[in-house]
């Protein structure tokens, strides 16, 4: 496949066009096939704060690349941009808490206006590191590449992404794929504690399914809430030799990233098979060598991310208009929660963070007869089948697509996703089928 790579520069404000500009690269993958279709996909990743251009590499297995071409575009401010919100500290900053007890949130807190305070003396209004600004990023990109059909196709927070592209400029908009949406008129922070316990109810329904004759998953949804509910503010600690280190230091940890070591395997799809054995051992109090890894991770982290991006975006949409006592009301609701940390960004962070709310119009549900394929996993602790329920209520031309047993981005991560939406592309207005079954709902 022929490749072409370039920037496109844009305002960073637009509210200031003739201010300050920024340079957001892209890379178009053409089709090999000299009878290609005309109406490019167009694909911009999740986070917020991912880079959209790794996945180019391997776009050459994809059923869909075959039959148009593919357009990689990197949002404003994320790892390939200039400029790049980079926020290099705060994983440090992360280590050094563990390193010397200190309050986790005080430190990120800290790390963060100190970030904050270096990108605006570089001149960067974080302001303008929003939804709204990158959705006319995208429409600068569909004229200038001159294009008049254009597919959509988002992840994550780039699902609410596209969808705000559909709302602002639908007129060359063919279609929408969103894998797993986050969908900006979601309050994500008010519920997520009631995705989180579907999705381990989920895997407990499993169990009571699969292990009817095995004792260690007997009664796991009750073991794993007693468990929890149980060790409330209990302190646990792990003798942790860092690489590169002689001596090793005392860390120590809490119910929060007990949940979290289990989140990050039942968010992973190829994980996701061994997240009832990993509960009944955590149960059993044989955790150490999970957090062990749990802690590699962390204490191995690289310096390469755009959480001053991430912060600007989720600040500016999310936090601005979440309710702090909802969010707390889940706390009520599922007490064997309290105090997991399921996000990075939260309402002391953003108040240090200090941007502008987007408009509100950003909050509100997108009406739309465009055709699109609404996909995700039926264990998605983060954005559930009820996302794409609601979305599919303003969108009566769309289809839902729910893989079983799968979690986060199932669609374009998976071989069976990739044959769909190739189906759907092709045919945007009938319903996908498997072994010639429709599998959809309307």
């Amino acid at each position: 496949m022929k490749t072409r790579c370039a920037y496109l520069i844009v305002p960073e404000n637009r509210n200031k066009p003739t201010g300050k500009t920024i340079k957001l690269p892209f890379i178009v993958v053409e089709s090999n096939n000299p009878n290609k279709q005309k109406d490019p996909v167009l694909y911009t990743s999740g986070g917020p704060g991912a880079s959209s251009l790794r996945g180019v590499r391997f776009i050459n297995y994809r059923r869909f690349s075959k039959n148009r071409d593919y357009i990689a575009f990197e949002q404003r401010g994320t790892t390939y941009a200039q400029p790049c919100l980079s926020c290099d500290g705060i994983s440090e900053a992360i280590r050094d808490a563990y390193r010397k007890d200190l309050p986790l949130d005080s430190a990120l807190t800290k790390e963060a206006a100190r970030c904050r305070k270096k990108l605006i003396s570089d001149g960067n209004d974080l302001s303008a590191y929003n939804t709204i600004e990158n959705a006319a990023d995208i429409e600068d990109l569909r004229r200038a590449l001159n294009i008049d059909s254009l597919n959509l196709m988002g992840i994550s927070y780039s699902g609410g992404l596209m969808l705000t592209v559909l709302r602002n400029y639908p007129q060359h908009i063919r279609s929408v794929i969103l894998d797993s949406a986050l969908p900006g008129f979601i309050n994500y922070e008010e519920d997520a504690m009631f995705s989180i316990n579907a999705s381990f109810n989920k895997v407990f329904g499993n169990c009571v399914r699969d292990s009817t004759n095995n004792p260690l998953y007997a009664n796991l949804q009750q073991r794993f809430q007693q468990y929890f509910n149980s060790i409330a503010n209990t302190e646990f600690s792990i003798k942790y030799l860092e690489k590169g280190s002689t001596d090793s230091i005392i860390i120590k940890y809490h119910r929060s990233e007990l949940i979290d070591f289990l989140m990050n395997n039942l968010q992973d799809n190829g994980q996701l098979k061994n997240v009832p054995y990993l509960i009944t051992q955590v149960i059993a109090g044989k955790q150490q060598v999970y957090m062990k890894r749990y802690f590699d991770d962390i204490f191995n982290a690289g310096k390469s991310n755009t959480l001053g991006m991430r912060y600007s975006m989720y600040c500016s949409e999310q936090i601005q208009y979440a309710d702090q006592r909802l969010i707390d009301k889940q706390n009520d609701i599922f007490p064997y929660l309290v105090g997991y940390r399921f996000n990075n960004v939260n309402h002391p962070l953003c108040n240090c963070w200090n941007v502008k709310a987007v408009s509100p119009v950003a909050k509100t549900p997108v009406y739309s007869n465009v055709p699109a394929m609404l996909s995700t996993g039926d264990t998605d602790p983060y954005c559930p089948a009820f996302y794409n329920d609601v979305i599919h209520h303003y969108m009566p031309n769309s289809q839902r697509v729910l893989f079983t047993d799968k979690t986060h981005g199932p669609a374009l991560n998976t071989r069976e996703g990739d044959v769909l939406i190739a189906e759907f592309l092709d045919h945007p207005y009938k319903p996908v089928t498997v072994d010639g079954k429709k599998i959809t709902k309307w």
